[in-house]
């Protein structure tokens, strides 16, 4: 093979193998700082989810969605939550707080449930505006993957017990 044809090929590896980094990223990013205001006017932040493997989902009870998907993550959070799993749910800014709170009581959800009043917490995960988008947090607090609709709930699961399982 010819010197060229070598130096052509070299480059277009380099090429894809940039490429592919460009795409891919660099690895997981860190959880933007943020603090949660739950329902019961506590508060969790960021470095709170630190140490387990914590699902952040942004939904509205105006998504039908994310009321079709909400016992699924009931049930997710359920099966790991004994193993170091937690749900924090995100009610969008628009959604009214009485409309949340009466959600969360009919259902009974098992997971704490915070509001974005001011919208700040969706915009500093992303800008989400499309709901329900659900991030998956691994123990040391970096987003591992991200759900733009709803996850398919047999792969979430198998990746929520490789995180699990991570020391």
């Amino acid at each position: 093979m010819g010197t060229k044809k070598v130096w052509a090929m070299a480059a277009i590896a380099a090429f894809a193998a940039l490429g592919a980094w460009l795409f891919l990223g660099t690895g997981p990013a860190p959880a933007p700082q943020s603090t949660f205001v739950l329902l019961d006017a506590s508060t969790r932040t960021t470095a709170d989810l630190r140490g387990k493997v914590t699902l952040v989902n942004f939904w509205a009870t105006s998504c039908t969605t994310c009321v079709a998907e909400m016992p699924e993550l009931v049930a997710t959070h359920e099966k790991y939550h004994a193993q170091g799993f937690d749900t924090l749910a995100v009610a969008m800014s628009y959604d009214p707080p009485s409309y949340v709170v009466n959600f969360v009581e009919t259902r009974k959800l098992p997971f704490q449930v915070a509001l974005d009043n001011t919208g700040a917490i969706a915009k500093a995960w992303g800008d989400v505006q499309l709901t329900p988008t659900t991030y998956l947090v691994n123990k040391r607090g970096e987003i591992v993957k991200t759900y733009v609709g709803a996850p398919k709930f047999d792969e979430l699961h198998r990746l929520i017990e490789s995180l699990l399982a991570e020391t």
